[in-house]
């Protein structure tokens, strides 16, 4: 049975959380919350602590300041753990065992898990449960993990670059298990690289950068707070005189084309325009997921000509 958790609190939070590795911060003072019900995806470079936030949400971790807590308590208690579903990039599985095998082994852990059909059919595992996991392909060894990390029917579900090595195909299955898993009332915390699946499956987007929460908030938050629009150009001018135009929000260079992100692209046109007569090669585009995530997460060095 689906258990339920109080709508009204965070099933997993960070509070003010610090947490040094030596003399580096992975985390600095990061709070964090993962509501009920909602999918919350973890986005930054790499290095930027999603791995360390997500050890430190699930009590693998202790922070040196600050709190973690998971389902309202320290994540400690095997009762939360039991609670919680994780799938990781790596899992370290015999390959000797078949993968009905490893899912009725998982399956045992738990005091109330899914039924192997149910398990097998959610992660789409029809027609291979009988090959042993070192013949499995990668994609294939994807869904199992993923099936291994369902099979305790967890309110709260970690899932760290799941669709890796999933062609389109299964990328796009893997989505409506994902939406029919958050429809059931299922908490889940996404890491990913694929900037498109936080944009079509998140509810709230935490974006981290060198141990800091540099921006939060729905996808389309997160579009608004870079540009409604961006304009691309070949231009003679340099990218700093750009960031002086009026309506320019943001400038940065990709090879020899120049990005400015701007509320008022009509305007910035008329104004490059009007001081370059060789400007060639103008679009005018709105702002997606990734455009706001090269923003947000932009080193000085790329905003400057």
């Amino acid at each position: 049975m689906h258990r339920v958790f109080n709508e009204s609190k965070p099933v997993a939070e960070l509070e003010g959380v610090t947490k040094a590795f030596g003399k580096a911060n992975a985390l600095e003072d990061v709070s964090l919350a993962i509501q009920p019900g909602k999918l919350t995806a973890l986005l930054g470079p790499n290095g930027a602590g999603k791995t360390t936030a997500i050890r430190t949400l699930l009590g693998l971790l202790r922070p040196d300041v600050g709190t973690a807590r998971l389902f309202g308590q320290q994540p400690k208690g095997p009762e939360d753990r039991m609670r919680t579903g994780v799938m990781l990039q790596t899992a370290g599985l015999p390959n000797t065992l078949r993968v009905v095998e490893l899912v009725d082994l998982f399956r045992s852990y738990y005091a109330e898990p899914l039924s192997t059909d149910d398990v097998v059919e959610v992660a789409s595992l029809q027609g291979i449960e009988k090959q042993s996991y070192g013949t499995l392909s990668g994609g294939q060894k994807q869904r199992l993990h993923f099936a291994l990390a369902l099979c305790g029917n967890p309110d709260l579900l970690f899932l760290d670059e799941p669709t890796v090595g999933l062609d389109v195909e299964s990328r796009r299955l893997f989505w409506e298990r994902i939406r029919e898993l958050t429809a059931s009332g299922r908490s889940i915390v996404l890491t990913t690289h694929y900037l498109e699946e936080a944009d079509a499956l998140a509810d709230h987007i935490v974006v981290l950068q060198e141990g800091r929460v540099r921006a939060e908030g729905t996808p389309s938050q997160l579009k608004n707070q870079v540009a409604a629009r961006r304009v691309r150009c070949l231009t003679s001018l340099p990218a700093h005189e750009v960031s002086e135009l009026d309506g320019v929000q943001h400038v940065v260079y990709d090879r020899a084309t120049l990005e400015i992100f701007t509320s008022d692209a009509e305007n910035v046109v008329r104004q490059l325009l009007a001081r370059d007569e060789r400007l060639s090669d103008l679009e005018v585009l709105p702002t997606g997921i990734e455009d706001a995530f090269l923003a947000l997460t932009a080193s000085p060095e790329k905003e400057v000509a």
